[in-house]
């Protein structure tokens, strides 16, 4: 799903480029493209609206955060994203606690879930902004409830939508992964953004 405004406007030299995010998954992960970029919180209010699926959640929260950053740095690329676990049209976003995190796995164990992870780039005086979503369907294992200690209390992935920390002992929790941009489920789309980027003007290569 995208939206797009108007192309963005040539002026001399790159544009400033900010990671509207907090997150140090999200930072490590855009640090791999070799391109210098400031960090700043969004300070969005995550709270799902009546009825929003997990996908509208998603989407909503990415072009947000994009867009309110871009209000503090109106001359600069701003990337925003989110990521919201979707299980059966139920949204599962950071646990934040221990015992939420024990309810989320046990729900997910044996179950098919999309992390639909949105990212979005703005650039507010060029009128650029674009969102898009990278779904990852993942199936996670019949997991023991002394499993799920014992992996909640080695990786405390409470920063973490789903509880589930992929690129660490969470890999473990899984039967499978399904989906075409390979870091989404860790937080930050690289291929989507890589895209986007370039529309918006920045040179990756």
């Amino acid at each position: 799903m995208t939206a797009q405004a108007p192309s963005p406007t040539h002026r001399p030299g790159p544009r400033p480029l900010v990671l509207g995010s907090t997150s140090r998954y999200r930072r490590e992960l855009l640090g791999r493209l070799h391109l210098p970029f400031e960090v700043a919180s969004p300070d969005v209010d995550e709270t799902p609206q009546p009825g929003e699926s997990p996908l509208d959640l998603a989407l909503r929260l990415a072009l947000a955060k994009a867009r309110a950053v871009a209000g503090r740095f109106p001359d600069a690329v701003v990337i925003g994203s989110d990521q919201v676990a979707d299980l059966d049209g139920v949204a599962l976003g950071k646990p934040g606690t221990h015992e939420r995190a024990v309810d989320q796995l046990r729900r997910m164990r044996g179950q098919s879930v999309v992390f639909q992870t949105a990212v979005a780039v703005v650039c507010q005086d060029s009128g650029f902004a674009q969102v898009e979503v990278a779904p990852v369907r993942v199936r996670f294992r019949e997991l023991g409830d002394d499993e799920i200690e014992f992996y909640l209390r080695a990786e405390q992935p409470y920063d973490c939508a789903g509880s589930a920390k992929s690129e660490g002992l969470g890999i473990a929790l899984l039967d499978a992964i399904d989906n075409d941009d390979p870091t989404a489920l860790v937080g930050l789309p690289l291929i989507r953004t890589c895209r986007m980027l370039r529309a918006a003007g920045v040179k990756l290569l």
